[in-house]
This record gives structure tokens, C-alpha cells and sequence, in this order.
């Protein structure tokens, strides 16, 4: 069972736990008041590595190494809508990231209230926060090496009370596979059931990339607007069709909205629109200047994702064949009893 740390722990001689905030099988959440910087509120996010007992003193340090890589990474981000990552050490076996306290609801609420109401969330407002969530994705996908989420939905979107939108609740650790290495992969884990696309489902083997995130966010989208998350992946693999259309729950919803959302959760990645970019394009159009790389002070336009080698690709085809052939056969046992 998961320890929680008492209000009044002092992590680092630093931080100061104030309250638990949000608990998950991958760790918590605290809001903690910096002792150094009096008046300055952080959110602490402890990690507890997904580990073994057998787990070897070789593992253990890998997963500290990358730990260290990752949350590195992260605090070498800055943008408007990613909460700022300014600290990350480790306590008693457990890893700690400090960044930024968002004040606000999260959209899983906004929505909650909205359907409360019996009332559908305006396309309009769903777009504007779309439209800083995939700037924020396209800053994260052109870092070098690219930093994909994995963990997109509407209780991982902080609305702040001035408006803007951040995308939050980022975790470790996850050590990268060889045919990963191009990405770092901020959160652990699998993702969430509903907004998760079939190839991550191959777990810390599968494949996934910036095409990943766009089905979450995707899936993010058709839940704000019908008030319900789109069937998973897996359903909709044995059951094609079984995904409703949006303007069929929600008729307020534009023809080219709809269009361009199933076109982000194309069961397929190589369906989907490429990028952040492509996705904030086909939804409202942009003259957005490209996107731009956290560097050591210095600000620079980001070259082009390169695309996968040939090697890449035929894994990635194996990966999506086996869990469809593994996805079949659960359902052949199924249908025998």
C-alpha cells in the first residue's frame, strides 16, 4: 500500500507537504509551500517506479539514470501552457518532480458541470482550448529527442482562472527501449483506457510517437463535446462502427470538426494527421510561426521530425498484427463459453 506523506513533511530541507492533492497507482500528487521562497505554492509529484522485488542493483540505477534524463527534459521546457518543471530529486526510494501549482478545474469537471446541466460544452471553447493544447504538443514533439505524453485527457487539463489551458499530471520513469530511442516518454505507464490507440497497448515495447498523442488528444476532444469518452481501441478493433458520431450525440457540432477528430483516431497512426501542426491546421486553420526548441538560453527554430527507417515501420507493423491477432483470439475464447 502507498505511503502518503503527513501535512508538515519537509522533502529536501525544501518543500513542505501541505495536502495530497491526487493519488494514483503510479505515485501522488502534493501541494507544497517552498520554504526558501516564502508565498511560493509547487505541486510535488512523487513517482514509485513500477518495479519487481527481485529487481537488480543494475535495474535500479538504470531507472535512476533515466529518471535523471527524463526529468531533465522536462525542466528544459518552458511554454504558456506545460507547468514548469523546476526541481526533480530522489527521497527514500521514490522520485520527486516539483513544478508549478495550477490553480483551477480540471476539464473532466468543466464537462462534469456542463452535462449536470444538461447542457453540451460550445464547440467554439473546446476549439481554443484545442488549439493551445496542440501548440503545446508541437513544442513537446520538436524537442530533440521529441517528448511525447501518453496520458492525454480531460482530468490532465488544468483550466486556470484566467482562462488558459495547461496540460499537466507528467510522471516517471519508463527506461527506453532500443526501438524508442529517438523519443523520451514522460509518462508511465499505458495511458488511460479510452483515449489510449491500439499501438500503445504493446506497453514499454510498443511504438509510439507523436501520432499517439495526437489519438489522445483526439479522444479528448470527441469526450468534450458529447459529454461521453469514445469507445477504446480495443472495442473498436472487434467491433468496427461501434464508435459513435459525434454530431449524432451532440447535432451542434460542425460537419468539419467531426471530420477532422475521427480522422485523429484512425485506428492506423500513418491515418492520422502527422503532427500537432497538421491536427491544429485541419481543425481551424493557422499562420503560427514553426515551433521552437528548448535550448541552453537560446531559442531555435526546430528541424523536422525525421521520419521512421523502414526497420522502424516493419516493427511497428508486427507490434499492431499481434495485438490484433492477440485481441482476436480473446474473443474467439470468449465466444466458446
Amino acid at each position: 500500500m502507498q505511503h502518503i506523506l503527513e501535512s508538515g513533511t519537509i522533502l529536501r530541507g525544501r518543500y513542505e507537504i501541505l495536502e495530497l492533492v491526487g493519488q494514483g497507482g503510479m505515485g501522488a500528487v502534493y501541494k507544497a509551500g517552498d520554504v526558501r521562497l516564502q508565498g511560493r505554492v509547487c505541486a510535488v509529484k512523487e513517482v514509485l517506479p513500477n518495479l519487481s522485488e527481485s529487481a537488480s542493483e543494475e535495474e535500479l540505477a538504470q531507472i535512476a539514470e533515466q529518471f535523471r534524463i527524463e526529468a531533465s527534459t522536462l525542466a528544459r521546457l518552458d511554454h504558456p501552457n506545460l507547468p514548469k518543471v523546476s526541481d526533480y530529486f530522489a527521497d527514500n526510494g521514490r522520485e520527486y518532480l516539483v513544478m508549478d501549482f495550477v490553480e483551477g478545474r480540471d476539464l473532466y469537471e468543466v464537462l462534469h458541470e456542463a452535462m449536470r446541466n444538461n447542457v453540451f460544452l460550445d464547440e467554439q471553447q473546446v476549439l481554443d482550448w484545442a488549439t493551445q493544447l496542440l501548440d503545446a504538443l508541437e513544442y513537446m514533439h520538436y524537442q530533440d529527442p521529441p517528448v511525447v505524453h501518453r496520458d492525454i485527457k480531460p482530468s490532465n487539463i488544468k483550466l486556470t482562472p484566467r482562462g488558459t489551458v495547461k496540460l499537466v499530471d507528467f510522471g516517471l520513469v519508463k527506461v527506453l527501449q532500443s526501438n524508442d530511442s529517438r523519443t523520451v516518454t514522460v509518462v508511465q505507464g499505458r495511458g488511460t483506457v479510452a483515449y489510449t490507440p491500439l499501438e500503445q497497448y504493446g506497453g514499454d515495447s510498443g511504438f509510439t510517437d507523436a501520432r499517439s498523442d495526437i489519438y489522445a488528444m483526439g479522444a479528448t476532444l470527441y469526450h468534450l463535446l458529447t459529454g461521453q469518452p469514445p469507445v477504446d481501441a480495443k472495442e473498436r478493433f472487434l467491433r468496427p462502427g461501434a464508435l459513435t458520431a459525434i454530431r449524432q450525440i451532440n447535432p451542434n457540432v460542425s460537419p468539419r470538426c467531426e471530420r477532422v477528430i475521427f480522422q485523429s483516431l484512425a485506428m492506423h497512426p500513418s491515418e492520422r494527421p502527422a503532427t500537432a501542426r497538421e491536427f491544429r491546421d485541419l481543425l481551424i486553420g493557422s499562420t503560427a510561426p514553426p515551433p521552437r526548441m528548448a535550448t541552453s538560453g537560446v531559442l531555435t527554430v526546430a528541424p523536422p521530425v525525421p521520419p521512421p527507417s523502414w526497420s522502424e515501420i516493419l516493427h511497428h507493423e508486427r507490434l499492431l498484427i499481434g495485438i490484433a491477432g492477440a485481441l482476436l483470439l480473446v474473443s474467439l475464447v470468449i465466444s466458446l463459453f
